[in-house]
């Protein structure tokens, strides 16, 4: 059983270690990424690739087929994926309000997939849309972490 921290010992860990999570670099047929506006601190409005954090106890498997579900609505195999690589992001601030900086290491994937953005759950993303990558690269409100997937 995979376990979840309660918010002040999630503090502690953030302010103290890097976290490991998984970026779904999600391509429809027409070569166009899937990104959503962020609703959370860290990178807070901002164009990114849907994703998350692998918990304690959690097999790789088993964080990708949860977070396929969790940020896309649906269930796809972890052999649907590609593996695309490691990535490190930095960032100031933090899922708080408190002051401290948030490092992630990320394995990011590739998945091939055309989807309605209609349909797409909204806990981490307001809003989603379909970009060209040369057009999210020259997008300021893309972020850099994001960009970074396709340099």
């Amino acid at each position: 059983m995979t376990k979840q921290l309660d918010e002040s010992s999630f503090k502690t860990v953030v302010a103290s270690t890097p976290l490991v999570s998984i970026d779904l670099i999600v391509q429809n047929s027409d070569g166009q990424i899937l990104l959503g506006l962020r609703n959370n601190r860290p990178a807070k409005n901002s164009w990114f690739v849907p994703g998350g954090r692998i918990r304690k106890d959690e097999q790789l498997e088993e964080a990708f087929g949860r977070l396929v579900s969790e940020e896309l609505g649906r269930a796809l195999s972890f052999k649907d994926a590609i593996f695309k690589g490691v990535y490190q992001h930095f960032y100031q601030d933090n899922f708080s309000t408190e002051d401290f900086s948030t490092h992630y290491i990320v394995l990011a994937y590739t998945l091939v997939l055309d989807i309605e953005i209609t349909d797409l759950p909204v806990e981490q993303h307001c809003q989603y849309r379909w970009w060209n990558v040369d057009k999210l690269l020259c997008a300021e409100t893309v972020h850099h972490n994001t960009k970074a997937y396709f340099c």
